[in-house]
């Protein structure tokens, strides 16, 4: 490892001196290197009273001091000569490796670096918020001559934090990571995140994960880290799955196919790309090793210009939820929510000779007539573009009816196929109270799990179906599409159960703090 024992490094960032300590006990349950981001305590007082704890304490780990000023993107206010004052201080405290911004280390002699930060090793840095720099090779060059002897205890490291607008800039700093032993390479921000957890994978990865409050873009928080994606335990050999999706927000894929993953025993690992460019995605799959992914909104129809072969019902149905990436990187497309409609539905009502609404049109709309219809259901499309309606509803020999109608005419079920209600926008409904004349209301939405249709639904004495059921069965067909074994639902199912339960209980702790 470039930096301490192992390669995520937890990141302790508090205003106050008793809740850093509180995060660097957190911390060490899960990981022996940790960055002290002392910048973030709010006051000189603060980042001494912690640095008393440290000494007396005594913790056992790699202690990573950093005091970053506001000139190089942290928070410190104060002049160079206190950083470095609490950064020597830090080090007599225990901390083994301090980090040095290029902003400060290229102002200061080497010589009363060396003669205040000796003990140290140091870690010099350079970040780049904005944007991936042109030539990383000459600043690597630069920071290599800017960081010296790097100190008495032995060789120092370089680090190049850049924002990355997209996959290709991600893949770009990982291999300058490669080129160089002590070089530490952190793509920065949302699109470039996978790079940033698969970058683990190599030799030297490294990667910051944040115990509370995240320092940079991009982040993924040391629980997820470790719990969720195994980070700790990537390699080379580590089988990659990912979902595709704008925005992706805090998908929930990923703690479900990696809990599968995980009850299994398989070294593969499921995570969330950010995809604005399509084409960037497609061109980062040969270079990150993925050999299948998830597609949802807004991609489910787009891509299927892009595969190499589909399956007959995913062509007809006009919309892919499942790819494969098979041998000379041919990419091969499934549909597995009209997996996710039929289990969902089959067991509450006999769809042969049923009337069902669908309220929408786009992909996840399609594959529900498909598999209604299929299944001996009449299927009516009632959507917020009549055209969209007239064009879907006559592929699955149904019938387009306009919002005007839907009050008047009874169902035996309807099927919210829109993103209407979904989080955060938890407050809205596709349908009026008035307007839920039947006797099954199913939502494919599963965030949240009780959505403002269900509710309206349930009220008026209705059945009703959450999205989640959908949403569990769709994704264990992929897991076993991608694997080839059967699927521990349960387990997957469990943890999807255990996230959403978590996040209400966060919203719940935000709504009463307010």
């Amino acid at each position: 490892m470039v930096l301490g024992s192992d390669k995520i490094c937890a990141v302790v960032a508090a205003a106050d001196a008793g809740s850093m300590a509180g995060q660097l006990r957190q911390a060490l349950r899960q990981t022996r290197t940790v960055e002290l981001r002392l910048d973030w305590l709010a006051s000189s007082r603060e980042i001494v009273r912690f640095l008393d704890y440290l000494a007396a304490s005594k913790p056992r780990g790699t202690l990573i001091a950093t005091c970053r000023r506001r000139e190089g993107g942290g928070r410190f206010r104060g002049t160079i000569a206190e950083e470095l004052f609490y950064l020597s201080e830090a080090i007599r405290a225990g901390c083994a490796w301090y980090d040095l911004e290029t902003e400060t280390s290229s102002k200061c002699p080497p010589e009363l670096l060396e003669a205040l930060l000796g003990e140290g090793r140091r870690l010099t840095s350079a970040h780049f918020f904005r944007r991936m720099p042109r030539d990383l090779g000459r600043i690597a060059a630069t920071l290599i001559r800017e960081g010296g002897s790097h100190g008495r205890r032995g060789a120092g490291a370089i680090k190049i934090a850049a924002q990355c607008d997209s996959l290709t800039d991600g893949l770009k700093l990982l291999r300058l990571a490669r080129t160089r032993a002590n070089l530490v390479a952190i793509p920065m921000g949302d699109v470039a995140q996978p790079a940033r957890l698969l970058g683990l994978r190599e030799r030297n990865g490294f990667a910051y994960a944040p115990v509370e409050n995240a320092t940079a873009p991009g982040q993924i928080s040391l629980d997820e880290m470790t719990r969720v994606y195994r980070a700790d335990k990537l390699s080379r050999a580590t089988r990659v799955y990912g979902v595709i999706r704008d925005p992706i927000g805090h998908s929930l894929s990923p703690a479900m196919q990696n809990a599968g993953f995980q009850a299994r025993g398989m070294n593969a690992v499921y995570v969330p790309f950010l995809v604005r460019d399509l084409q960037d995605f497609l061109a980062a799959i040969g270079p990150l090793g993925i050999r299948g992914f998830s597609v949802t909104l807004p991609h489910k129809e787009k891509i299927l210009r892009h595969l190499d072969g589909c399956d007959p019902l995913a062509a007809k149905i006009g919309a892919v939820n499942t790819v494969v990436v098979r041998g000379g990187g041919k990419l091969y497309g499934y549909n597995t929510d009209y997996v996710g409609v039929l289990q969902s539905l089959e067991r509450r009502i006999p769809l042969r000779g049923s009337r069902v609404l669908i309220v929408g049109a786009g992909g996840v709309a399609r594959a529900v007539a498909f598999a209604l219809a299929q299944a001996g259901a009449a299927v009516c499309v009632c959507a917020r573009r009549p055209k969209r309606a007239e064009s879907l509803a006559p592929a699955v020999g149904g019938e387009a009816i306009s919002r005007a109608r839907v009050r008047k005419e009874f169902f035996d079920a309807i099927v919210n196929a829109t993103p209407v209600g979904m989080h955060p926008a938890t407050g809205a409904s596709p349908l009026k109270a008035d307007e839920l004349n039947c006797r099954l209301v199913f939502d494919t939405i599963y965030r949240p799990r009780q959505t403002k249709l269900l509710k309206l639904a349930a009220r008026r004495g209705i059945e009703t179906v959450s999205g989640m059921e959908m949403f569990v069965a769709q994704g264990t067909t992929q897991w076993e599409i991608w694997t080839g074994e059967r699927a521990p639902a349960a387990v997957m199912q469990r943890a999807v159960l255990r996230a959403l339960e978590s996040e209400e209980k966060k919203r719940k702790a935000v709504r009463a703090k307010r």
